[in-house]
């Protein structure tokens, strides 16, 4: 679509990586071009190119200093279950859902274990190609409003399908199937083999990147609530 309007071939840097079947409610991404057009102008243009379910914000010209993956001061997904007998309907790949009742209070207090920089190998797919499993994890919690349960990570970075597999852990402490302290167990392990099943991606939603004010750049996360 950028390679369209700016007639020329465009390669995009993305701020983080959503698999097939996960979504994104906030994503940045920068390119250099020699394409001289209005922040108007690529805005509403490219958006004529994009698929429906793929739109474009907002459009901003930054220095060359500027990189949408390594200038990102943190990250934030948002993990969706809907807890109850009947299966989601028309919420079907929008959200994960857990038959099971899930105690989100003994979910929440098991989730801080993950909190600051530690080895998230437990948590980490086979195929991640990062250097290291090392990662910060600044913020984490678990919530109920009505029929789902949120689970919110922000970390300066994400190992692949690490907030999948953190969810899956978690669903077997909210069922009961495992203690409140397995996850202190996971993280000394550094075994992915015994944590839980990765959990489907039809309930994780990347919902913002930060940066630093100096980029004059729009960072306010576009959050999923469905209660």
């Amino acid at each position: 679509a950028l390679s369209s309007i700016a007639n020329e071939p465009i390669e995009t840097t993305c701020a983080g990586r959503t698999d097939s079947g996960v979504h994104a409610t906030h994503q940045v991404i920068h390119f250099d071009t020699k394409a001289e057009r209005s922040e108007h102008g690529w805005l509403m243009g490219t958006n004529t190119k994009l698929p429906n379910d793929i739109a474009i914000h907002w459009v901003k010209v930054v220095n060359e200093d500027f990189h949408a993956r390594f200038s990102a001061l943190y990250r934030r997904y948002r993990y969706v279950i809907l807890n109850r007998k009947a299966r989601a309907g028309l919420l079907h790949k929008r959200v994960t859902w857990v038959q099971q009742h899930l105690d989100e209070a003994l979910m929440h207090q098991a989730a801080q274990a993950l909190i600051g920089e530690q080895d998230f190998s437990s948590f980490r797919a086979a195929g991640c190609q990062a250097a290291h499993a090392c990662r910060n994890v600044q913020a984490v919690s678990v919530h109920r409003q009505g029929e789902f349960v949120y689970i919110d990570v922000q970390a300066n970075a994400f190992l692949y399908h690490m907030v999948r597999n953190i969810a899956g852990s978690l669903i077997k402490i909210g069922t009961g199937e495992q203690p409140v302290t397995w996850l202190n167990t996971l993280l000394a392990a550094k075994d992915r083999r015994q944590a839980a099943p990765t959990a489907p991606a039809s309930g994780l939603y990347f919902v913002q990147v930060a940066y630093p004010e100096s980029f004059g750049l729009d960072t306010t996360p576009v959050i999923p609530t469905f209660a």
